[in-house]
């Protein structure tokens, strides 16, 4: 059994399927279209119209946001005065596109205007009093500051009270002392009247630019839909118009910086979409605040050269490969740790490294989530001792609120329900896990966290097609608050499956329902491949419908969100060889003979349990059912091995099944082989077994070890003796039957486990297993 990473929960479960009809028709629109909208909360006709066709509609009035005309009014005595202004920006993809919206923004009115990205490493997020007080020496008369603002009380009253006004544009959240500041534009502001709440930094710098230029400056609007889309704020109401309409400027954008990126992304710029921003352009803005200063990125978006944009492209694109990198190696090590014997013991995980790059800890720690489901922080000691880093959370459990209890313990600490940033004196460290660990059982999170997928549906394998795709698009875009429709699939089989990418960590799979073919690939998912592959009739996944493109020609495809295999999955690994790296996955290791346990016991790796079997009943018994088996070893009898397996129960079961050397090749002595040797013993006296047997071998000519067997059963049966390893024949012995020698039996039980477990076909092998009483089918 391979069970599926999340919960999956059916949207539509009490759907009224008649209004589901209504709809349909009202729009002249398939029932999977009007479905899909009354699952995300539109009931009439009037609502589709305007969710469907998003580009359509117009945009809100800047000045109905807070203080929107204050702000302009000072930006603009600023701008006649000839006032230095500026912009005081953030380093992540927001932050680069809301500095660049406001700055061309305030050039084009003729202000005297520059802008200043803080360096996440000395300045941190928001408003810091050392940068500001640098500007302001320079000359700065007045800051406008863009995706920040609302919580740097401290430094913009400061400010404030020197004389220098501070315009703050932003949309986090709010906290219960606002700075007083000049000026604060925000969607949220309590003492504000705008209708739409969920905009980006992007959002709000692209509305002040609105205001300012006292029309829609379309075409700003590509920077803005990337600022909204890199961000993660909801896909609905404004937003979805702002990204709808910036994605048709996109795709025809003359912006030198953009075209080049967009170039070194891979990406058409003729066929963009959110996908393509969230996934291709987003992430290479962010590497720049992760791994440098990101000044450069606002020059990227703003240029006008086009050589000069091309080597930014060039720069930034090597960033994110350096980026990309960073976080492969540091995940790979952060995830090792997760598997020790104490960690697999915790709800909550924290991880420490010696100067790991900070600018990327967050997506090491998202990437130990994913992987465990398990709230995770990642930290990195430096040369004083203490530990920086960020957390990362799952649905059921507020990481915020679990460390806030003992944050005067803490050098810094910030964050909310599902990401932390936080330094740690080393001093201070288990005193943070114990209240990790608290909270997770205050919260329940052992009952509460597997993260919830929710389903659109049901999709056949046969109605997974471009057509198919092309209503669903019509969603789009997708993000927040309204995600890419996911949809269960129940294959009737698999017909291909195999693991894809350098490091074989991504999953292709072809699913079939006897007729139709459908591709299917999960980033992320290679281990799941033994596990389809043992059960090819047993697949179910979830996943989100999407369009491929090869060598011209365009196929549908199903992006894997979840997969989950049915009954015991029986992994066939049959080896004659074993080696270090085969026991380095966590899980139990049965070994039927102690030698060979006590040869690989060394290489285990951490989370790897070894049990002998049969050396107590109380080993087998701590075995549980999501552990996955390993059987190293090949039985000496079925008998054994069904023992086992009728002990314990089995979601996944490798077997390995090593034998040094088969007995089921050499088969039984013939009865002209047991003669010879007979007559050998009569006429031959105080031989050598130690130091002439592979004379003795040559001279009979039986194979070696054929030959200790034989002399083993002959001194079960009283045909010979053996003193010190010097053997002799015993002169007019009782009758006896070889047959009923312990070693005799033993060797045929040998040959018949060999026969059905070594030598049989996969398929059947298979059978045998789940055959046994206890195996799950």
């Amino acid at each position: 059994m391979l069970a599926a990473k999340k919960k999956w929960v059916p949207r539509d479960e009490q759907l009224d399927t008649t209004a589901v009809k209504e709809l349909a028709a009202a729009i002249d629109e398939p029932v999977l279209v009007a479905r899909l909208l009354i699952q995300r909360g539109i009931q009439t006709a009037e609502e589709a119209t305007r969710f469907l066709h998003p580009d359509q509609q117009p945009l809100l009035d800047p000045n109905q946001m807070h203080d929107m005309q204050r702000a302009v009014e000072r930006i603009q005595t600023a701008v006649m005065n000839g006032d230095q202004i500026t912009i005081y920006g953030d380093y992540d993809a927001d932050g680069l596109t809301s500095t660049s919206i406001m700055y061309e923004t305030l050039d084009q009115i003729g202000a005297n205007v520059n802008y200043y990205i803080p360096d996440r490493f000395k300045d941190g997020y928001g408003p810091n009093q050392a940068a500001f007080d640098r500007l302001v020496a320079a000359g700065t008369k007045l800051f406008v500051t863009v995706d920040n603002g609302v919580a740097g009380n401290e430094v913009i009253n400061r400010v404030q009270a020197a004389g220098v006004d501070v315009v703050v544009t932003d949309h986090h959240e709010l906290p219960a002392e606002l700075p007083k500041a000049y000026a604060i534009v925000h969607p949220r502001h309590p003492e504000g009247h705008y209708a739409f709440g969920g905009l980006s930094g992007a959002g709000v710098a692209f509305k002040v630019a609105t205001a300012l230029l006292e029309e829609v400056p379309q075409d700003l609007l590509d920077l803005a839909a990337i600022g909204t889309v890199a961000d993660l704020v909801p896909l609905t109401g404004e937003n979805r118009t702002i990204v709808s309409q910036g994605l048709q400027v996109l795709r025809q954008t003359t912006r030198p910086g953009l075209a080049a990126l967009i170039k070194a992304a891979g990406l058409d710029q003729s066929q963009l979409d959110e996908t393509n921003i969230g996934f291709g352009i987003a992430p290479r803005l962010n590497a720049l605040g992760r791994l440098q200063h990101a000044q450069s990125g606002v020059e990227l978006l703003t240029t006008l050269d086009d050589e000069r944009a091309r080597a930014l492209a060039q720069q930034v694109n090597q960033l994110n490969e350096k980026r990309q990198g960073l976080v492969k190696d540091l995940a790979a090590s952060a995830l090792e740790q997760a598997q020790t014997p104490e960690n697999q013991q915790r709800q909550t995980l924290v991880i420490t490294g010696q100067a790991w790059h900070e600018g990327v800890l967050g997506i090491v720690a998202s990437h130990v989530v994913e992987a465990t489901g398990k709230p995770t922080l990642v930290l990195s000691a430096d040369e004083t001792g203490r530990l920086k880093g960020s957390g990362r959370s799952v649905e059921a459990y507020n990481l915020f609120e679990a460390i806030d209890p003992i944050r005067d313990q803490l050098v810094a600490f910030g964050g909310h329900h599902m990401a932390v940033g936080l330094t740690v004196a080393a001093e201070h460290l288990d005193d943070l896990k114990l209240a990790l660990e608290q909270a997770a059982d205050q919260q329940n999170l052992r009952e509460n966290a597997q993260v919830s997928l929710p389903i659109d549906g049901e999709l056949a394998v046969a109605d997974a097609t471009l057509a198919t795709l092309e209503r669903i698009k019509q969603l789009a875009p997708f993000g927040t608050d309204n995600p890419a429709p996911t949809f269960q699939l129940k294959p009737q089989a698999i017909t291909q499956a195999r693991a894809i990418g350098s490091d074989q960590q991504h999953l292709k799979l072809q699913l079939s329902d006897g007729k139709n073919r459908l591709d299917a690939i999960g980033f992320s998912f290679g281990a799941a491949l033994p596990a389809v592959q043992a059960s090819p009739g047993a697949v179910q996944l979830v996943g989100t419908l999407s369009a491929n493109t090869w060598n011209g020609q365009t196929k549908p495809q199903i992006m894997i969100a979840d997969i989950a295999v049915s009954g015991t999955q029986v992994i066939d690994a049959r080896t004659q060889r074993l080696a270090a790296h085969q026991f380095k996955a966590p899980g139990v290791y049965l070994f039927f003979h102690q030698k060979l346990m006590t040869q690989v016991k060394d290489y285990l790796g951490a989370g790897a349990q070894a049990v002998l079997v049969g050396a107590s009943d109380q080993d087998l018994a701590t075995v549980t059912a999501h552990q996955p088996v390993v059987i190293v070893d090949c039985p000496d009898s079925l008998s054994d091995m069904s023992q086992v397996l009728t002990s314990i129960q089995l979601d996944q079961v490798t077997l390995y099944l090593y034998r040094k050397d088969s007995v089921y090749l050499t088969g039984m002595p013939s009865r002209a082989q047991f003669a010879k040797l007979f007559q050998f013993t009569r006429n031959q006296h105080d031989v050598d077994i130690h130091r002439q047997l592979t004379q003795v071998a040559k001279h009979l000519q039986i194979e070696r070890n054929l030959l200790i067997f034989m002399i083993q059963v002959f001194f079960e049966v009283g045909f010979v003796k053996i003193s010190d390893g010097v053997m002799n024949g015993v002169s007019d012995p009782a009758k006896a039957d070889l047959h009923h020698a312990p070693s005799y039996q033993l060797r045929e039980q040998q040959i018949a486990a060999e026969e059905t477990l070594l030598y049989s076909k996969s398929a059947a092998l298979q059978a045998w297993v789940k055959g046994q009483a206890a195996v799950k089918n």
